[in-house]
């Protein structure tokens, strides 16, 4: 690939930042899409007037961001793994939830799974609501409190696809590290075979019934009961 003009310089920020930017510039301006492969490495160090190492450590940082693809012989391509990449690195900062973290997650839940109640309503499919009950299925037995958390993320993610919305599915798998830590707090295997379980027993009956207000008050006392245990915790620290 033979580069033409050339490209703006960013002023500030590091030599790294600066070729980052402009890799960036030249994807968008020479349309680059999905499989289309970047310059070599050699001619985007003459290009941008960078060394052979600023280079590789902007093109690792595109590849951090799920942006490129690096292989050997073939070299740099474009690729969109985005998301994947952004929960890879959420992932890493779940150590420790603040009480003000986790309101704020808990808070966002309740938009989509309580005050979306209109919404999941109207657009749920008995198809749904046997997944529901097949997922809650698997809470009656599961073989460690980890397993449990798991399936209880994916009873209220099946929930959350009645929505229809891939951007708010998405967005909800990338807070999965932090949802299940919170799925996990104060609780035992016990805890989601017997009280998890039945929550979500009453969620699906108000879902088969159309119970508006019942299908909230359910919903909004089975997350109100993770923020009891989080409290306990809190005071007890």
């Amino acid at each position: 690939m033979t580069l033409i003009g050339t490209l703006k310089t960013d002023k500030g920020g590091s030599a790294v930042d600066q070729v980052v930017s402009q890799m960036r510039q030249l994807i968008g301006e020479k349309g680059l899409t999905v499989g289309d492969q970047l310059p070599t490495e050699k001619e985007l160090c003459e290009t941008f007037g960078a060394s052979r190492n600023t280079v590789r450590e902007a093109m690792r940082i595109l590849k951090t961001y799920g942006v490129v693809e690096v292989r050997p012989k073939v070299g740099a391509t474009i690729v969109d793994n985005r998301m994947s990449s952004a929960i890879e690195m959420f992932s890493f900062n779940v150590m420790d939830i603040s009480l003000e973290t986790f309101s704020d997650i808990q808070g966002f839940r309740g938009l989509l799974e309580v005050s979306s109640v209109e919404t999941i309503l109207d657009q749920i499919t008995a198809e749904d609501i046997a997944d529901l009950r097949r997922i809650n299925d698997k809470l009656r037995d599961p073989s460690e409190i980890e397993v449990a958390a798991e399936y209880d993320f994916e009873f209220h993610t099946r929930l959350v696809s009645v929505l229809r919305n891939k951007a708010i599915l998405d967005i909800y798998g990338l807070m999965k590290p932090v949802i299940l830590r919170i799925m996990l707090n104060g609780k035992t295997r016990d805890t989601f075979k017997t009280a998890t379980f039945e929550e979500h027993q009453g969620v699906i009956e108000a879902l088969e019934a159309r119970d508006r207000l019942a299908y909230q008050y359910r919903l909004k006392t089975h997350l109100e009961t993770g923020s009891a245990n989080f409290s306990m915790k809190d005071a007890a620290s």
